[in-house]
């Protein structure tokens, strides 16, 4: 398997939307092949004046530049995070160094939550978790028995989801970024 392909799961990312409150949060690790070279990377970014939060599963540099297009998209669309992710996704698809760009985008504000691609995916979840990277069915698969069979908010979910996917997923640490809305 090549590096590239390795990069762009190696890692967790997970949103929740519980009773007015949005999380987001990952784990902190970066991997190169089977080296772990870093411990306490952040992934998770506020965007839009800390009204949409923003996490990436893939290359640091492809993650962070993708952020900062769908920073100016939604300047350019006044906040609208469903116009702003549509937006870049379709720049995404079809821009010649956008095309190249290996990663994975979850973005989320108070009412909605998308998951974005550079196959030009915008998916809205039916319920209010997404997750991406290595562990993130692991991540989803205990935040959706948290959701609902506990009281817990959005962020203790976020926390005990990326715990439960640490404890399985080699390229998953307990080095968490959590932020919320």
């Amino acid at each position: 398997m090549d590096v590239k392909n390795r990069l762009l799961h190696a890692t967790t990312v997970i949103a929740i939307r519980k009773n007015g409150q949005t999380a987001i949060g990952s784990d902190g690790q970066v991997t190169l092949g089977s080296q772990i070279l870093k411990h306490g990377a952040k992934k998770i970014r506020r965007l839009h004046k800390g009204t949409v939060l923003v996490g990436f599963a893939g290359g640091a540099a492809d993650g962070l530049a993708l952020m900062e297009r769908l920073e100016s998209k939604l300047d350019e669309h006044r906040g609208n995070l469903a116009r702003a992710s549509v937006e870049l996704a379709k720049e995404w698809r079809t821009d010649r160094y956008l095309r190249r760009l290996e990663a994975v985008l979850i973005a989320c504000d108070k009412e909605s939550m998308f998951l974005l691609s550079g196959n030009g995916d915008v998916i809205e979840p039916d319920e209010p978790i997404l997750a991406t990277g290595s562990g993130g069915d692991f991540a989803r698969s205990a935040a959706k028995a948290l959701y609902y069979h506990t009281e817990k908010s959005a962020e203790e979910i976020v926390k005990i989801s990326l715990d439960i996917a640490s404890d399985i997923c080699v390229y998953t640490n307990k080095h968490f970024s959590i932020e919320v809305l």
